[in-house]
C-alpha cells in the first residue's frame, strides 16, 4: 500500500487541484442557439478582454488554482479525459506568439469529472475503464463553435472551443462508459447532458456576461464579413488517458498513421 501511495505522489500535491477545464455545461447563453459555425474570433477579442483587466491568462501562481473538492490524506484527484495536443494556433489566430503567451498548452476533453479516489480504489479504477474503453476506433472531432462555461461553484470562467457535430457520439458513448465506472466506485458522475469541449482560456469568478458579450461583438464583426466556415479545425482522436494524483496511465492509445 505504501509503495502504491508513493507511485501517485504526495496526496497533499497540486495534484489534487483542478485542472484548469470547466467542472459544468453553465453557459452564458440566453436560450438562443446559433445555427451558424463561426471561425475563431481575431486576437482583438483577447485584447478586448485583456484590456478589462479581468482575464488572468492561465496564470501559474500558487494562489491562483483552487480546489475542486477538500483536501483528504489518502485521496488522489482522478480525471478522465482524451488528450488533444494538437491544437492548430496558426488557424485560431495569425499572431502565433502572442496567442501561445495566452492559452494554456495542455488541452483536453474531460470524458468524466474530476474527483477524490481513495488509495485501494485506484487499481480497480484503471482496470475497469481499459476493460470498457480500450478497445476503440479513430473518429474525427470537429471543434465547431466557440462558448462560455462556468464552473461549478462559480469561481471560474472559461472560454472553449465546443464539438456540437463530428465526434459528438463517439465521445458521449466514452463519456457513458466512464459513468459506469465511476458508479461502481460510489463516485460522482458526469452531467446528464455533457458538453464535450476544450478549454482554451479561463478567469476568475464568473464574468460569463462581459466575456460572453466580447464573444459575440466578434462573432456580429465575422458575420457582417460574410466569414462562415462549418468548423473552426478538425481533429483525430488518438486515445484516452487517466490521471491519477501526479500519474498519468494510457487506457487506450491508437497507433499513428
Amino acid at each position: 500500500m505504501e509503495a502504491l501511495r508513493a507511485s501517485y505522489g504526495d496526496s497533499s500535491s497540486d495534484s489534487d487541484t483542478d485542472d484548469l477545464s470547466p467542472a459544468s455545461p453553465v453557459t452564458a447563453n440566453s436560450g438562443e442557439k446559433d445555427s451558424i459555425s463561426l471561425p475563431p474570433p481575431p486576437l482583438a477579442l483577447l485584447d478586448s478582454i485583456v484590456s478589462t483587466g479581468s482575464l488572468d491568462f492561465f496564470s501559474t501562481e500558487p494562489g491562483v488554482r483552487v480546489r475542486n473538492f477538500p483536501h483528504v490524506d489518502g485521496n488522489y484527484a482522478l480525471h478522465v479525459y482524451v488528450p488533444e495536443a494538437d491544437v492548430p494556433l496558426s488557424i485560431l489566430c495569425k499572431d502565433d506568439q502572442k496567442f501561445e503567451r495566452a492559452l494554456g498548452r495542455e488541452f483536453h476533453i474531460s470524458l468524466g469529472r474530476n474527483v477524490p479516489l481513495r488509495v485501494h480504489q485506484i487499481n480497480s479504477v484503471i482496470s475497469m475503464l481499459r476493460q470498457k474503453l480500450q478497445l476503440q476506433k479513430r473518429y474525427l472531432i470537429d471543434f465547431n463553435k466557440w462558448e462560455v462555461f462556468v464552473n461549478d461553484d462559480h469561481t471560474r470562467s472559461f472560454l472553449s472551443l465546443e464539438i456540437t457535430t463530428s465526434g459528438l457520439s463517439e465521445i458521449s458513448k466514452q463519456i457513458d462508459a466512464v459513468n459506469e465506472v465511476y458508479k461502481l466506485h460510489n463516485l460522482p458522475e458526469f452531467y446528464k447532458d455533457p458538453r464535450p469541449h476544450i478549454s482554451l482560456v479561463w478567469a476568475l469568478g464568473d464574468i460569463r456576461t462581459s466575456l460572453k458579450g466580447a464573444v459575440d461583438v466578434e462573432l456580429r464583426k465575422l458575420r457582417a464579413g460574410g466569414c462562415v466556415q462549418n468548423r473552426i479545425f478538425t481533429s483525430k482522436f488518438c486515445g484516452i488517458e487517466c490521471k491519477i494524483g501526479n500519474k498519468t496511465h494510457k487506457i487506450c492509445k491508437l497507433p499513428d498513421e
